[in-house]
């Protein structure tokens, strides 16, 4: 039986990975600071729980060994410069130490849509930036660079737009605020997205660990759905489905970019995560719609998912 670790595997989109990759008969260890953290997964036949911090470098490197392969989930959406880097870059260079040292096979990593490994300080946010630098740590490990006595590894990279599904925390979110408020303004409202299912992006992650596509490593899958919407008709969708208003969801309104920012610095002082940062709204200054420089889930055999039928089911029994 291989053996796989993975990193994040007690989030949203890594219950989903852990489980298929359970049913696929791997041996599964997933990371966590706290047990209690892991409920999602703990049950899984064949999953082992381990308590760590998956910063902590030699913790790490003890949890890798023995592991045929991993997968990085591990990710942020809102910080200050220096935690995007801890999360996102210096993780990178933890793992990619640590699988040299194990002689880890393949490695999976999930970035994110639109990074760019090659010209990060080109990008407009802090989380992109640090996706992308992130991304060319794990490139240039793939290949044994800077190495004189380790080999490299199988890498592919998986670039997803936002990703949706059974709670989630976009569209249950902006469904749960049109419950609460008559009005919803939106900062951000015409950036594009190309939403993914959740349950193709574990799949996509299986597939890759099949070698299931034949581009060569290190290799980049941009992980998207087969529709484009702006963020206001997302938002817009969301109450609809939920039933909202009749089924008509609330009226939207769209924010100038600076009334955006002062909604994003409100919004920041509340606790507890941020709807929207700044940051975000930096993101959000680039569409988030594949590019076309890289193969889809297509090249891995999969078909994109239709948001709507799939939103629709989960958004009128919350």
């Amino acid at each position: 039986m291989k053996k796989i670790i993975v990193l994040g595997g007690t989030g949203f989109v890594g219950a989903h990975v852990c489980e298929k990759l359970v049913r696929q008969g791997w041996h599964v260890t997933v990371p966590t600071r706290r047990r209690s953290n892991a409920q999602s997964v703990q049950h899984l036949p064949g999953l082992t729980v381990r308590e760590l911090d998956v910063h902590d470098a030699a913790a790490l490197q003890d949890a890798v060994a023995g592991h045929d392969a991993l997968v990085n989930l591990v990710a942020i959406l809102h910080g200050t410069q220096a935690e995007f880097e801890r999360v996102h870059v210096a993780l990178s260079h933890t793992i990619a130490h640590a699988c040299a040292v194990a002689g880890v096979a393949q490695v999976v990593q999930i970035s994110a849509l639109g990074a760019d490994a090659l010209q990060p300080q080109t990008l407009p946010s802090m989380y992109l930036r640090s996706k992308s630098e992130g991304e060319a740590v794990l490139m240039q490990a793939a290949v044994g660079a800077g190495a004189t006595d380790r080999k490299g590894f199988d890498l592919s990279i998986l670039r997803p737009s936002v990703i949706f599904g059974e709670q989630d925390k976009f569209l249950n979110v902006f469904a749960k605020l049109q419950k609460l408020l008559p009005v919803l303004p939106l900062a951000g409202a015409g950036a594009r997205f190309q939403p993914v299912w959740v349950e193709d992006v574990a799949n996509a992650v299986v597939r890759c660990l099949e070698g299931a596509c034949d581009q060569p490593s290190p290799r980049i899958i941009e992980a998207v759905g087969p529709e484009v919407f702006t963020l206001k008709q997302l938002v817009q969708l969301s109450g609809q489905l939920a039933g909202i208003a009749g089924g008509f969801g609330r009226t939207v309104i769209g924010l100038p970019m600076w009334a955006g920012r002062l909604q994003a610095t409100l919004m920041g002082l509340a606790p507890g995560e941020p709807v929207m940062s700044h940051d975000n709204l930096d993101s959000m200054k680039v569409d988030n719609v594949a590019s076309g420089k890289h193969p889809g889930l297509a090249s891995l055999g999969i078909t994109p998912s239709a948001l709507q039928p799939i939103a629709q089911d989960y958004l009128s029994r919350a």
